[in-house]
């Protein structure tokens, strides 16, 4: 099994910042089996540059969960499951961080779509995550916000296990033909 995650946040991984969107879906290497998608209350005012570039508001998030109320969903979601994300990094870090304030263990292996991207599409001239998506064709709707880029991941990882000559991608779960 795979997750393929995108979050949203007030900013970088370090120090107390925090997120305010997750977008989850469970695939089984063909396709989709599962999702979980929600806003998420920071607890914190949201920074003017994230505000305008995520268009997430202080007012969307003021009835929102607490990550405390979705941190279950988070772990069960991806129990079991290869966390992969563009620019993984960034999206395992947050989630962990999150989770270790809580007091919750979060370890999982990881696959990062942008360094996959880069052995099995090489040549590209960017691997961000809009001009990725505008080079293979996959539709990206609602840019910086969790679902819309989370949706368009799918899309580029089921290409990415598509065309994955070489094995980069372990195949967990089902047997999918190389």
């Amino acid at each position: 099994m795979y997750c393929i995650v995108d979050v949203e946040t007030t900013g970088g991984v370090k120090g107390p910042t925090r997120l305010t969107e997750v977008a989850i879906f469970r695939h089984d290497g063909r396709q989709v089996v599962d999702s979980f998608h929600s806003l998420v209350n920071p607890g914190c005012p949201i920074p003017p540059f994230i505000r305008h570039l995520t268009g997430i508001s202080d007012e969307m998030v003021q009835e929102a969960p607490t990550f405390a109320e979705v941190a279950s969903d988070v772990l069960s979601i991806t129990q079991d499951a290869i966390f992969v994300a563009h620019n993984v990094n960034f999206d395992f870090n947050f989630i962990k961080k999150e989770l270790d304030w809580l007091g919750y263990e979060f370890f999982r292996r990881t696959l990062c779509t942008v360094r996959t991207s880069r052995k099995v599409f090489p040549g590209f001239p960017s691997y961000s995550l809009g001009k990725l998506c505008r080079s293979l064709e996959i539709p990206l709707n609602d840019r910086h916000r969790a679902h819309g880029d989370a949706a368009a991941t799918v899309q580029l990882f089921e290409r990415l296990l598509l065309h994955d000559a070489h094995g980069l991608i372990p195949r967990v779960g089902l047997a999918i033909p190389h």
